[in-house]
Order: C-alpha cells, then sequence, then structure tokens
C-alpha cells in the first residue's frame, strides 16, 4: 500500500500568543499585529430621540393652541342620577350593584367626572 502524506503546519492562534499577557495587553498586541481592528461609528450606542430636542413634531407641537380634554359627562345627568338614585333610597354601592357595575363608576358619574364609554 502507498499512502501519500502532505505536510500539516500547525501554528499557534493569536489568542495563544498572547495568554499570558493582561487582556488590555492582547488587545493591544493584537491590534499592533493587524489581526484586530477598531472603527469608530458615529452616533452609535446613542438614544437619538432623547438627545433631538426639536424636530418637526415637537415644533408643531409647541405651537399648537388647541386644548385636549376628554368630554365627561353633562352636570344635569350627574345631578338627575343622584336625584333617582336618593328617590329609591340605595346607596352608591347597591345602585351600582343593581346595574352591575362597579360602584367607582357611580361616583364617577355622580361628581361629573365619568368619560362616557358608547358601548
Amino acid at each position: 500500500m502507498d499512502q501519500d502524506w502532505t505536510p500539516v503546519v500547525i501554528q499557534k492562534t493569536t489568542k495563544q500568543k498572547v495568554a499570558g499577557m493582561s487582556s488590555a495587553h492582547a488587545v493591544a498586541a493584537q491590534k499592533m499585529a493587524g489581526v484586530m481592528a477598531t472603527e469608530k461609528k458615529h452616533g452609535a450606542a446613542e438614544n437619538k430621540s432623547a438627545h433631538n430636542a426639536g424636530g418637526a413634531g415637537m415644533k408643531k407641537l409647541e405651537e399648537s393652541t388647541e386644548t385636549f380634554k376628554h368630554a365627561t359627562v353633562n352636570q344635569t345627568l350627574s345631578k338627575t342620577i343622584t336625584q333617582a338614585r336618593l328617590a329609591k333610597k340605595l346607596t352608591q354601592k347597591e345602585l351600582a350593584t343593581a346595574i352591575n357595575e362597579k360602584p367607582q363608576i357611580i361616583q364617577e358619574y355622580e361628581s361629573g367626572k365619568a368619560i362616557p364609554n358608547p358601548q
């Protein structure tokens, strides 16, 4: 039998060459050997939305004169609910139980702070 042998060259890796060094020295040695390269990326690792204090959206929002407010229930509705509840001699909790709602909702409607949900 005839075997065809090819030569194999084993070399130490860069990691093995710098194993005795500290990590900072190892990185420096790798950079000097041309094995490792670093490059600065502009704008990397920045929160652009936090640093961008302007922008078209902010300017438009600042110049807006509109006031945004949720529509709450009418004051006459609040008084009507309260009067009807008191005429039947019910507490807010009893009325809430009767209509299968939370007592907090009844309190919000009677105080005029409720935001109507048209479902």
